[in-house]
């Protein structure tokens, strides 16, 4: 027998404790307890529909009880659950690994299974530290990393550090270790005393004598290519990653590229790397690796890195780094089914298309005195919400202004996570052409509702 709404609702406000969320308002509010799915609409426990606006926080790729990926998963089932990578192998860890190396970036052969994108990135920094001091030729002690302000890699010790949200990071600054940062290439907010064009050239040259005058030092340098995410879908200018490359070659300083938001076909290409024909020496993926079914991540290394590992027991050369479900079968299983489907849909050519929808629907908001800006790349879209326009001043953080239009669109009927208040549209990138324009078509009258026209 289904449990009472009102039973649910108070066992959730009793001993749920949910993630980025201010518990305090959660509890004085009635979000949607979410019972079922079907296509790209969730389902809650009284039967109402909801528009999957946020891909259910950017892992979503297909939609919801997609047939192919639901086969998948029994299949696997009747075969085996769950088994160790610790000294023994499966046959979907195996085969994933190897689709996996096929479509990425040249060179990134080895494949190192963790169950989320911070763990993914976590193996990431301790890899490029062994590397240094393992690497045959030239081993050397680093430990220093680089990333870029307003980063969001994670919430483990290791992914906070190399962060840079203070919202998201402050609170644990005696926690974390030192690392080194450098300003994000990004022009709608500046220092005073720089032009747009100037303040790009700093960052430039900021990064330039950064990387320079901590060469032998640094173990590497982290970025969320194109797009960083979490902080409010902030689009890097064309031609920055491929300049990251360059000068970490240039000094002998590995590139860590943190795909978990931007792979998977949400930059428009199925890695963002692609797009400037970039090879980073480790490149983190997760969230629609699985297309949103099953936690799932993975660390991919060059060659060079890996020999790195290689040894006799004694020497003691092993990466002492795992998980109890590292290289789950069920979530390889369905990653697998996930990456035939995106091939056999032609899901690309999708995102391409509804890019175009998103930026033509609205355009509308481009003129509303409360937007400061609107960011896209691909089906990624975060729209900045201002007190005034022409002064780019925040709504004060009481006003809670993205938190009410998401109220106002779920009311609607569409579910959308805003970041602060930067609403972030992140449509599934297989979703319909008419559920976009849905979904466009919401947030206008949401921002209309709580902003006015």
């Amino acid at each position: 027998m289904q449990l009472l709404t009102s039973t649910l609702r108070d066992w959730d406000r009793t001993h749920v404790w949910h993630p980025f969320t201010p518990m305090q308002e959660y509890n004085q509010e009635e979000p949607p307890i979410i019972a079922a799915a079907d296509g790209f609409f969730l389902i809650d426990i009284d039967g109402h529909h909801y528009l999957d606006g946020s891909s259910s926080l950017w892992c979503n790729i297909h939609g919801h009880c997609v047939p192919e990926l639901d086969a998948a998963l029994r299949e696997q089932l009747d075969c085996v659950a769950h088994s160790t990578l610790l000294g023994l192998a499966n046959v979907p860890s195996i085969e994933l690994a190897r689709e996996l190396a096929l479509r990425a970036p040249a060179g990134l052969q080895r494949v190192f299974y963790s169950d989320n994108g911070s763990t993914a990135v976590e193996a990431a920094l301790k890899l490029a530290f062994q590397y240094y001091r393992q690497r045959r030729h030239q081993p050397s002690e680093r430990s220093l990393y680089v990333s870029l302000s307003q980063a969001y890699h994670g919430d483990t010790i290791g992914s906070v550090s190399v962060g840079g949200i203070d919202l998201f990071h402050g609170a644990y600054g005696k926690l974390l270790f030192p690392t080194l940062q450098v300003p994000a290439p990004l022009t709608y907010r500046i220092p005073e005393g720089f032009t747009p064009e100037s303040y790009l050239a700093h960052c430039d040259a900021e990064l330039e004598r950064v990387l320079a005058e901590h060469a032998g030092e640094i173990a590497a340098v982290v970025i969320e290519p194109l797009v960083q995410a979490a902080a409010g879908i902030l689009v890097h200018p064309p031609g920055y990653l491929k300049r990251v490359r360059e000068l970490t070659a240039k000094h002998d300083i590995l590139l860590i590229a943190d795909e978990v938001a931007v792979g998977f076909g949400r930059t428009g290409t199925l890695f963002a790397c692609e797009q400037e024909q970039v090879i980073p020496d480790l490149l983190c993926l997760s969230k629609g690796l699985t297309a949103g079914y099953l936690p799932l991540a993975a660390t991919l290394a060059t060659n060079e890195i890996y020999d790195a590992f290689l040894g006799e027991p004694e020497e003691r050369r092993t990466f002492y780094h795992g998980h109890t479900f590292t290289g789950n079968p069920l979530g390889c299983a369905v990653a697998l089914a996930s990456l035939r489907l995106l091939e056999r849909r032609n899901v690309l050519a999708n995102v391409q298309t509804n890019a175009e929808l998103l930026r033509g629907n609205l355009q509308p908001l481009l003129s509303h005195p409360n937007v400061g800006e609107i960011r896209q790349k691909g089906v990624m879209v975060g729209i900045e919400l201002v007190a005034d326009r022409q002064t780019k001043v925040p709504f004060a953080v009481q006003d809670r202004v993205g938190h009410r239009i998401a109220l106002a669109a779920c009311r609607r009927g569409v579910i959308l996570r805003p970041v602060g208040d930067v609403l972030v549209l992140l449509p599934a990138p297989a979703m319909p052409g008419d559920l976009v324009e849905e979904l466009c078509a919401v947030t206008l009258s949401s921002v209309e509702e709580v902003l006015g026209g």
